[in-house]
């Protein structure tokens, strides 16, 4: 197995007096000749041909995950340690002859995250937000090549921009950061630590398999079923809490999302939950502003400010960062500007050409267009406007995640649908699908980043990260399409109890008002929604001025604002997982470190790809519903 230069590893006086570095003021020969392997075997073929599979389940995973939580999972330390632990076992058994290296897997997670990625970038919301305001749905393979052509335009929208934000100007891309470490951990095997991280996961997969087999599959061999939830005791305002939604659901994938957030946004989501549905909504059914109790009919009215808060945060986090955004900007031009010294290029045989930017845009912008057009009655005029757009809305989002490792989908969508609302008035399906276009590019363009980062670290080859992202975005686009369609056959179940499906809620919300539809909301929701955008704006501006000891203290404008738009049950779920991860953290933080991670996303995947399985044998008539 290739060794990979690390920097930041300690060394003994005896290493670094024989075997000190050379130093280099640019930090691309810095890295050139003190980072970079020259290990050849990193985007191999069982490397790409692993990661479309890993990616494919990553896909089929998260797609579950996002209609249940409105959330897409991280994909490439989870698609790490699952691959270090297939690779160890086909080694076990003689499938394989030499080990996976790190490099290999690196180039391994990058094929997957492009698969895993598929349902986020507003990708799924629009997609369930477009069957949930129209009554047609759009051809499956004409869909496929609609998510695989946004997603390989984000793929080249990352080219330019890539050595400034990365090479020099170092930006942290936190979860590029910590895939490397991951990486690093487990091909060392310092400790056994890939077979321990792989086994929690495991056993966190086999545990939430085990109980979603026994709530859904439902035929007449299986004697007894796992209730969906447990109620808790008790009545509000003259109804059990149950009415309002508030109950112990038995969806451990609910469990995993909330141990993978942060303990702030886990609060916010059960402080939500309790002023939506023990404040709020007593007093709506008391006016008779809703029809009557439970998630459907509260969820009809809560929508609006619930989707003001999301909006309106998103777009005051992203006007607080001006100077980012300025950044993105100038450093269009920082790029540019080098073409004339590519000629003497260091990096010319392991960055990706810059003319590959232009051609990929020149070849598959077009294909965007005509699908706008064809697909959701965009005008022609309208659609060219889409992809100039997009790449502006990509180099943001870029900069913005490498600088917070946030993707700002919450506030690129609205902007983009404000203006199509504008431009095409009253063409639903436009003003949804266009928004699609400029946040599947960014994000797309950004997940791309963040790997890049992963690979900046370990040596890794660019230009073999971006053909593995390509062979991603095939998988992810063949996937994810039918996946929808066996999962959701019937898209009025999205918004119920079963499939809360928030993001697309709050889409088809936002796609309404801004295509002319805010117009027929009555004077109480209208009043909501005024609301909700000041108090999303204020807490961003609170967090960003408050003393740093208070932060802590804020609610999360995303937290409150999903948990307006999912049920009350969902949010007590996502909070306990939070807590527990919390409490271990103080108590035995090196548990927490070592396995947090693995058994949330083993949680999550268990439940997740179980989920499927039973939906696919009920198309099958094994199993009924």
């Amino acid at each position: 197995m290739a060794t990979v230069a690390d920097p930041e590893a300690p060394q003994t006086s005896l290493q670094v007096e024989q075997a000190a570095p050379p130093q280099f003021d640019d930090p691309e020969l810095q890295w050139l000749h003190t980072v970079r392997s020259t290990d050849p075997r990193q985007l191999t073929v069982r490397a790409a041909l692993a990661g479309m599979a890993i990616g494919a389940v990553m896909c089929l995973s998260n797609i579950y995950v996002f209609f249940k939580t409105g959330w897409s999972m991280g994909v490439t330390i989870t698609a790490a340690i699952l691959a270090f632990a297939l690779f160890r076992m086909a080694q076990a058994a003689g499938i394989v002859r030499n080990p996976l290296t790190a490099l290999e897997n690196n180039a391994l997670t990058t094929v997957a995250s492009g698969a895993g990625f598929m349902t986020g970038g507003g990708n799924m919301a629009a997609f369930g937000a477009l069957l949930m305001v129209t009554t047609a749905r759009p051809d499956p393979t004409a869909m496929i090549a609609w998510f695989g052509a946004i997603a390989a335009l984000g793929v080249f929208t990352a080219i330019p921009i890539k050595r400034q934000l990365i090479n020099r100007e170092a930006l942290p891309f936190p979860t590029g950061r910590a895939t490397a470490e991951t990486l690093r951990a487990i091909h060392a095997d310092t400790a056994g630590e890939g077979n321990v991280q792989a086994r929690a996961l495991g056993y966190g997969g086999l545990f939430a398999a085990l109980v979603a087999l026994l709530r859904d599959a439902k035929a007449p061999w299986m004697p007894w079923n796992l209730p969906d939830k447990f109620a808790i005791p008790g009545t509000f305002a003259g109804r059990p809490l149950a009415d309002w939604t508030l109950g112990l659901k038995t969806e451990v994938v609910m469990l995993g999302a909330g141990a993978l957030m942060s303990f702030r946004t886990a609060w916010s989501l059960l402080l939500g939950a309790l002023l939506t549905y023990l404040v709020l909504s007593p007093e709506l059914l008391a006016s008779k502003a809703i029809a009557g109790p439970g998630y459907k009919a509260i969820v009809q009215w809560t929508v609006w400010p619930g989707a003001a808060v999301l909006v309106a945060s998103g777009l005051m986090s992203f006007a607080l960062d001006y100077k980012s955004v300025a950044r993105s900007f100038s450093g269009m031009g920082q790029v540019f500007s080098r073409s004339k010294a590519a000629q003497a290029d260091p990096l010319a045989d392991v960055e990706c050409p810059g003319w590959w930017f232009p051609a990929g845009y020149a070849v598959i912008g077009p294909i965007v267009v005509v699908l706008m057009t064809w697909l959701f009655q965009i005008p022609l005029w309208a659609g060219f406007v889409a992809v100039p757009l997009a790449i502006v809305m990509g180099f943001v989002a870029s900069r913005v995640t490498g600088e917070t490792d946030v993707t700002p989908t919450k506030a690129l969508g609205p902007v983009t649908q404000l203006l199509y609302g504008v431009m095409t008035p009253g063409n639903l399906s436009g003003n949804i699908m266009s928004a699609n276009v400029t946040g599947g590019i960014g994000l797309h363009a950004a997940d791309l980043l963040t790997t890049l980062k992963t690979g900046w670290l370990l040596g890794g080859n660019p230009r073999a990260q971006f053909y593995a992202q390509l062979f991603g975005v095939v998988a992810g686009a063949a996937v994810v399409v039918p996946a929808f369609n066996i999962l959701i056959p019937d898209p009025t179940v999205l918004g119920s109890d079963e499939w809360p499906a928030p993001s697309c809620l709050v889409w088809a919300g936002v796609s309404k008002a801004f295509a002319g539809g805010a117009g027929a909301l009555d004077g109480g929701k209208m009043d909501a929604i005024w609301v909700g955008l000041a108090l999303g704006v204020a807490l961003v501006l609170l967090e960003k001025f408050a003393p740093p000891k208070l932060r802590a203290w804020i609610p999360s404008p995303a937290g409150l604002g999903i948990a307006m738009v999912v049920p009350g049950s969902n949010s007590i779920a996502m909070f306990l997982g939070a807590f527990a991860v919390w409490w271990l953290q103080r108590k035995r933080p090196q548990v927490a470190q070592r396995y947090a991670v693995p058994v949330a996303s083993g949680l999550i995947a268990g439940e997740s790809l179980m989920g499927v399985a039973i939906a696919l044998l009920i198309v099958a008539g094994v199993l009924h519903k």
